[in-house]
């Protein structure tokens, strides 16, 4: 069983969530605003993307070189906005009128409340998401959230490796480096990035002579708001 707990919009943990963060940007500025500008095909015009690329502080997209080596910038070349635009329209948090982007009753509402928010955008986010969708390749890995989140809250309660995680469920060892790298980058894109654009999870990446391994831990996050059935068989964490 996976239950998402709710908690107070002030708690602390709420600020690891890149998601939450661009959600709560998104719906804050639109109220601000009054709206934003929507392209012919629907997507967030350059201006709002390149102001977004520059506030999200989204891991691993680094402002400053994302606008040095393109100067112009579209929705689809930042994949968390877009992924983010598509969920405030699904969970009619926003929607489109006029050519335009306009926040909804509830969107208002939530734009003030990380907490509620949270619970509102990131179970779905994770568990009903198509997430091979957005990635490079259409590949799916195989298996269920039941699944894969109560051993991942055993395996990554004191740190593993993505590598570790993925013979675990699979039983082979595959890296980004042998035949499976497809599997494993379906693994990686389907379930551990959704873990870690929600703030679940974080991820520690060596790109190194002959080496990519990639470290993954629970943030406290993780311990805030999941409910698991394998909560009960946890080590307790050292004291430093």
């Amino acid at each position: 069983m996976i239950k998402f707990r709710t908690i107070p919009d002030n708690h602390p943990d709420l600020a690891r969530s890149p998601l939450l963060r661009g959600a709560l940007l998104t719906l804050q500025y639109t109220q601000e605003h009054g709206s934003i500008g929507l392209t012919k095909t629907k997507a967030f015009k350059r201006a709002f993307v390149h102001w977004a690329v520059e506030h999200f502080d989204w891991p691993g997209k680094n402002a400053e070189e994302m606008l040095r080596y393109n100067k112009v910038i579209n929705e689809y070349d930042f994949p968390p906005l877009e992924i983010l635009h598509f969920l405030l329209i699904s969970l009619r948090l926003g929607r489109h009128f006029k050519g335009e982007f306009r926040l909804t009753k509830r969107g208002t509402d939530l734009a003030q409340a990380p907490g509620r928010l949270f619970a509102e955008l990131i179970p779905y986010f994770v568990l009903q998401v198509d997430h091979a969708s957005y990635a490079r390749f259409n590949d799916r890995p195989i298996g269920k959230w039941d699944v894969w989140l109560n051993v991942i809250n055993v395996e990554a309660d004191h740190g593993t490796t993505e590598a570790s995680l993925f013979n675990t469920f699979y039983g082979e060892p595959q890296d980004w480096h042998t035949a499976g790298w497809r599997e494993m980058a379906a693994f990686s894109s389907c379930v551990l990035r959704p873990l870690g654009w929600s703030g679940l999870l974080n991820e520690f990446r060596e790109d190194g002579p002959g080496t990519k391994a990639c470290h993954v831990f629970k943030t406290r996050l993780w311990r805030s708001v999941l409910s698991l059935d394998t909560d009960d068989i946890l080590r307790p964490m050292p004291v430093q």
